[in-house]
């Protein structure tokens, strides 16, 4: 594509036109693409499978594949019961996943994704106890929620928006507000307000963090077989600035528009943050490096245990083995069956299995290691199951994995080596959005370090949001350094016209797996709860088991995978959950 059809595809055409009036050349920093490797992960997807030499294995106890925040939350909590019998494999040459940070090039470390936490209510005992241990917090309030230090709440200014030539504080646009937008505004926040009070029976919210604490009520649940926008419809909300707002709050958290998202995932964004109905959203949780500083201190303690750039290739339950004494029968009936064994299933050894033998690769696809466990701990997006788990390519695929799908997002941080000069109306915030652009603007990662002048760090997403997210991906992976660069700095020349003669490096990272999306109908359409039962001694730990991308649904699935092998295990703790 030239300029023009680059900028018309991700910013819109009249942006586009716009933009290369000036013509088609374009001032750009250095940089680079970095981070996340489709390479590899490719290779294996399309059958490669080593073979360790017999003096490359080795055996351990338990086998965590990933080394994202599920993955380094089942370490942190194996650790945390005096198990060490474990090691965690990832392949990239940094953990985090999508929370990972970045340190060079910035006058501050800087986020990758995700770059927040909202505050935790006291029932998620779990998060509370990390953020303690931490020193986060600093006691608790009358009322017995936790109480966050205020060098970690994200300082004011905030929110802003730019909209027409001119910053407004906010994310709601109330410049050139109606009558009926306030009215529609105060029923949608009365609705807001009725969910965050609403408990069933058993006396559950009806959006909680973690999810698996959320109600599973006939009432809550039909929420998701309806999209936010029908939804929206339904109750007579037409406001232009509301559908923004409640359009952006779908884009930002799950990648998607408010006509793809399930209605329950677009309540779920605003209800399940709130203490009690009519108070603010819980404060946020951040540092420069975004959630980039949950990921360290888990890594920190574990470390010891936690082997970078080995991707994993294969991963052999025992009992699937060919000589592994079972007939083929008998193996076809534990195909059949596996899928929805519980702890203990039956099938002899540890754990009630066989054991599992994992193959890994090094990143530079020049040698193999083969590890033979008691069990796994599969900290990995579901969709790789598919590829590494030896039973479910040859037959015992189950059909709730194709229910999973995943969001492609770009992420660009800007070195600038001052701030842009000041636009009309309120000042640099903390995140900075544009109202008329598809992608969700920039967070500043020297604000909560109260630097108000010189370099500085923008961190700048765009979510892709096409209807087929493998339209999306192909999108994200044949665009270039060049052409992300471009679209990166001709959407924040709306706001910034100087922002090309300040930056002095643009680096991109390209995800092309980010984040699960809660579309209508998957919340709570059984793919998720299915998917999260053990098959054999693999167990499953990940955040698009909650089918929503957030660092406290990672956390959770990864204490919950860790407490079940512990049980299976039959050693005796305390659940933190």
């Amino acid at each position: 594509m030239n300029r023009r059809e680059l900028l018309a595809a991700f910013l819109g055409v009249p942006f586009a036109l716009a933009a290369c009036r000036t013509g088609e050349s374009a001032r750009f920093p250095e940089g680079e693409i970095v981070g996340a490797s489709d390479r590899l992960g490719h290779l294996i997807r399309d059958g490669l499978r080593p073979e360790p030499a017999a003096d490359a294995w080795e055996r351990a106890g338990v086998v965590i594949v990933g080394g994202g925040v599920a993955g380094l939350a089942a370490a942190w909590r194996f650790l945390k019961a005096g198990f060490e019998d474990f090691v965690l494999l990832e392949l990239e040459p940094a953990p985090g996943g999508t929370a990972r940070a970045g340190e060079a090039h910035g006058v501050v470390p800087y986020p990758w994704g995700a770059h927040y936490l909202p505050a935790p209510l006291k029932e998620n005992r779990a998060l509370v106890r990390l953020l303690d241990e931490m020193g986060v917090l600093e006691g608790a309030d009358a009322e017995g929620e936790p109480v966050v230090a205020e060098q970690f709440v994200c300082r004011d200014p905030e929110e802003r928006i730019y909209y027409r030539g001119r910053w407004y504080e906010g994310l709601y646009l109330r410049a050139g507000e109606s009558a009926e937008d306030a009215r529609q505004l105060q029923v949608f926040n009365a609705e807001v307000d009725r969910w965050a009070g609403w408990r069933d029976a058993k006396g559950r919210r009806a959006f909680a963090i973690p999810v698996a604490n959320s109600s599973d009520d006939a009432e809550t649940t039909a929420l998701d077989r309806v999209s936010m926008t029908e939804w929206m419809d339904a109750r007579g909300f037409t406001s232009t600035r509301l559908r923004w707002l409640v359009d952006y709050a779908c884009r930002d958290d799950y990648g998607l528009r408010s006509e793809q998202a399930s209605a329950w995932a677009g309540l779920f964004y605003f209800a399940s943050r709130m203490r009690r109905p009519g108070a603010e959203s819980q404060p946020l949780i951040t540092w420069p490096e975004g959630n980039g500083h949950l990921v360290k201190y888990l890594y920190d303690r574990s470390r010891e245990r936690v082997r970078l750039g080995l991707a994993v290739a294969d991963i052999r339950p025992r009992e699937f083995q060919k000589g592994s004494g079972a007939t083929d029968d008998e193996s076809r009936g534990v195909r059949a069956n596996v899928g929805s064994a519980g702890i203990g299933g039956g099938f002899g050894g540890l754990d009630g299995h066989g054991g599992v033998e994992v193959v890994a690769v090094t990143y530079d696809e020049r040698s193999a290691v083969g590890i033979r466990a008691d069990q796994v701990v599969f900290a990995a997006p579901q969709f790789l199951t598919k590829y590494l788990l030896k039973p479910y390519r040859e037959g015992a695929l189950p059909a709730h994995v194709a229910e999973f799908e995943y969001g492609a997002w770009m992420v660009a941080n800007l070195f600038l080596e001052e701030r842009p000069r000041q636009a009309v109306g309120f000042p640099l915030a903390w995140d900075n959005v544009l109202y008329e652009s598809p992608s969700l603007g920039y967070v500043v990662a020297t604000h909560q370090r109260g630097l108000e002048r010189g370099p500085t760090v923008f961190t700048y997403y765009y979510p892709l949001t096409d209807a087929d997210p493998r339209a999306a991906r192909t999108r994200l992976l044949s665009t270039d350094w060049k052409g992300w660069a471009d679209v990166a700095l001709s959407d924040l020349e709306r706001a910034h016209p100087d922002i090309r003669a300040i930056t002095t490096r643009l680096d991109v990272m390209r995800w092309g797996h980010a984040m699960i999306r809660p579309r209508t109908g998957f919340l709570w359409g059984g793919a998720r709860q299915k998917a999260r039962r053990p098959f054999g001694p693999v167990h499953f730990a990940h955040t698009d088991l909650s089918g929503v991308a957030l660092f406290e649904e990672a956390f959770d699935h990864g204490l919950r995978a860790a407490e079940e092998v512990l049980t299976a295990r039959g050693l005796k703790f305390e659940s933190l959950r």
